[in-house]
């Protein structure tokens, strides 16, 4: 009846038709809640326009037909908690190989989740950023525009010809936030982009874009990338933010924008940015974004190198959630700019901490006079953070040979026992010579008896 009153000449919508021409049950289903609930009608129209629209922007996109039904599925990567980082729907979407593609780069190669060249994807309607595998033309991973929270490009460091890294961090992708329980995600991405022309960039239908005049291929992909995400843009390098004091090695007279460092054995690179702290380029990707940062303090300050400890705590965790990430080996040269960006940024310093004192450099409890003669230190605001640490350094040293105690140190110790044996031998060596002495008298009496006795 319901129907019957919009439709009373019984004849079919056309655009219904149109959109559903190959999907019946779809179509009956579509017709059936239009006459449960007549004022969607337009509703349904609407969507049925939208979908004649995908379907014929598909028809003039050259895309891989899907294997067939008999064969075996590819296999499907496993992400860190086991799923597809998105919800069923989602999922489905995303790996649908025929679904419309917006903007397409060949040859990418990826570090990140995994180690190999494929072709990188935005499809159109919901928007992915996803990869797909150039031999078996599977989607190998992704993530959806709306998922990404960071998204940087960097200078890849030590290279002769100039690379830009692409990092893509997804939401709890950070290595600082974990998922909340039953929530899945999906993995950072990592992949390089070569300084030069765009020349393996194409649009939805296959035809290469055209590019302004001096535009490289990077800062294409950042414009493109910044169209389609709605959370984020795609931040780079400042001047402004930091600079090392080394330039770039393998291309004199470029500025470098990172700092070597170490993470226990791994060896990686600290970039400075105007959203956060990043350590790359191995796995696991680790982002300090200023929120999730607790306090900032240096170690183990030597003449060469100092370690930069970063307090990180989750976004909506507690003070008990704190994780510490020390990076060591920094070389000294580029503490000033290191310090210059904590304090622009207004990150707490904890170098001086009584718990950090005594966690790093092991010393007793200072006592009444050198507790308040460090008090006094403290208060002077004009002195840089280096020249605390390496005073509070010296205090401890002068402290320590006050405290000098021969009898138990024991390679001076040693030493002094060196010396007493040394002059004990010199002592019986002297008694040595005079037992000689009286040994060869005694000889020569022994010797003249004899003689007498002939006599």
């Amino acid at each position: 009846m319901a129907f019957a009153s919009i439709n009373s000449s019984g004849a079919p919508i056309a655009t219904i038709e149109e959109a559903f021409a190959t999907e019946p049950s779809l179509k009956q289903r579509v017709y059936d809640a239009i006459g449960t609930t007549p004022q969607h009608a337009p509703l349904f129209e609407d969507i049925a326009r939208y979908t004649s629209t995908l379907l014929a922007r598909t028809a003039k996109t050259t895309l891989p037909s899907r294997p067939p039904v008999d064969e075996p599925a590819a296999k499907k990567r496993k992400l860190q908690n086991g799923e597809s980082g998105e919800t069923a729907q989602a999922s489905v979407d995303l790996k649908d190989a025929n679904a419309p593609v917006q903007f397409y780069v060949k040859d990418v190669s990826f570090a990140t989740p995994q180690r190999k060249k494929l072709t990188l994807e935005i499809t159109a309607g919901h928007k992915y950023l996803r990869a797909r595998n150039q031999a078996t033309k599977e989607i190998e991973f992704g993530v959806s525009m709306d998922k990404i929270k960071h998204a940087l490009c960097l200078p890849v460091p030590e290279k002769t010809q100039k690379q830009f890294n692409f990092c893509i961090i997804p939401e709890y992708a950070d290595g600082i936030t974990p998922p909340p329980e039953g929530t899945s995600t999906s993995e950072a991405m990592v992949f390089t982009i070569a300084d030069g022309p765009a020349k393996a960039a194409f649009s939805g239908d296959g035809q290469q874009i055209s590019q302004a005049p001096g535009e490289t291929a990077d800062a294409l992909l950042c414009k493109v990338l910044n169209e389609n995400m709605p959370r984020a843009n795609v931040v780079r390098p400042d001047d402004r933010q930091f600079v090392s004091a080394m330039p770039e090695a393998h291309r004199k007279g470029e500025k470098a924008y990172h700092v070597k460092a170490f993470r226990g054995s791994k060896e990686g690179y600290l970039f400075l940015l105007s959203t956060g702290i990043l350590f790359a380029f191995k796995k696991p990707l680790l982002f300090f974004s200023f929120d999730t940062i607790d306090s900032v303090s240096y170690t183990s300050v030597l003449q060469r190198t100092f370690n930069l400890n970063v307090m990180a705590r989750p976004s909506g965790g507690s003070e008990e959630d704190n994780q510490e990430f020390e990076f060591s080996m920094i070389d000294q040269a580029d503490f000033s700019g290191i310090d210059t960006y904590i304090k622009r940024h207004g990150l707490q310093d904890a170098s001086l901490a009584d718990a950090r004192r005594a966690k790093v450099y092991n010393v007793n409890k200072p006592t009444g006079e050198e507790q308040a003669s460090a008090e006094a230190a403290g208060a002077d605001a004009d002195e840089s953070e280096l020249q605390k640490a390496q005073r509070e350094l010296e205090d401890q040293e002068d402290e320590e040979e006050e405290d000098y105690d021969p009898g138990s140190d024991d390679s001076e110790g040693s030493g002094s026992s060196s010396e007493d044996d040394s002059d004990d031998e010199d002592g019986d060596g002297e008694a040595h010579d005079e037992d000689e002495e009286e040994d060869e008298d005694e000889d020569m009496d022994g010797q003249d008896e004899p003689g007498e006795a002939a006599d």
